[in-house]
């Protein structure tokens, strides 16, 4: 697996998540093609240099310019109503950061729940500047990331992923795979439905198995579990607790076993 896939580096200072997180939002425009109601926004907030740097007395920090980035808001007033999956779908969007970051693999670009945004209580998900003629079924084809794309296998069985599309799969210039849109997650029932079969059988990498025996041992964070109810978190471990037992990828079980459409 190419380095840049293993776990990521420490969240900066100032980084993304600070700035989604406390930042101005102002909408660009609405998203097409989503089911829910989708908005691509920029987030601006206000960078302030390290402690030691800047231009004020003893080299305190003196005002800088503002930082900008764009993001992905989907406000809980935009969300259809499910039969099968409970009102505040953006919950699972930020908890599927957070296991992504509990684990330590990178998947998911940075994500908040914010209450102040300005449809009302949302997620704030990173913009990802990907090559959007890659998804992946096109990935698939280059062997140098089915480490990558199995690693994203086994977070959608732990998550419970009801609806991995092809194009959920990004590849941004960096060479990085990020996977988006986890509104469907974590249900309490089995519910995995996703283009990512190729796997289907295989062993789980022992690395990915360290880190899921890892987290078993830690426990699930609370950054993670306030955005689930009990009886989700309780089958998230069940999940992981059975997936590390057994070491290897399922196969199909359901009669729905792809999403719709496929990309």
């Amino acid at each position: 697996m190419p380095p840049h896939q293993r776990s990521r580096s420490p969240r900066p200072l100032n980084g993304p998540l600070e700035t989604l997180a406390s930042g101005e939002v102002e909408i660009q425009g609405r998203m097409p093609w989503s089911s829910n109601a989708t908005f691509l926004v920029t987030v601006a907030a206000h960078r302030v240099p390290e402690a030691g740097t800047g231009d004020g007395p003893a080299g305190d920090p003196a005002p800088s310019g503002p930082t900008e980035l764009g993001a992905i808001y989907k406000p809980i007033a935009g969300e259809r109503p499910l039969w099968d999956f409970p009102g505040g779908l953006y919950r699972r969007e930020v908890a599927a950061y957070e296991l992504s970051e509990a684990l330590g693999w990178g998947l998911v670009p940075e994500t908040v729940a914010r209450d102040d945004a300005p449809l009302g209580p949302g997620s704030l998900q990173r913009f990802v500047d990907a090559d959007f003629e890659q998804h992946y079924f096109t990935l698939l084809e280059d062997e140098r990331y089915h480490q990558a794309l199995k690693r994203m296998a086994v977070f959608d069985v732990v998550s419970n992923n009801a609806d991995r599309k092809g194009g959920h799969c990004l590849l941004d210039s960096d060479d990085h795979i990020w996977g988006i849109d986890h509104g469907l997650c974590f249900h309490t029932q089995p519910k995995l439905r996703t283009v990512i079969w190729d796997f289907a059988g295989e062993r789980v990498d022992a690395a990915d198995l360290e880190d899921l025996q890892r987290l078993l041992e830690r426990g699930l964070p609370g950054r993670l579990t306030a955005h689930l109810r009990d009886d989700e978190v309780a089958a998230l471990e069940r999940r992981v607790t059975r997936l590390v037992a057994v070491g290897k990828l399922p196969e199909p079980r359901s009669d729905r076993p792809y999403p719709w459409p496929l990309v």
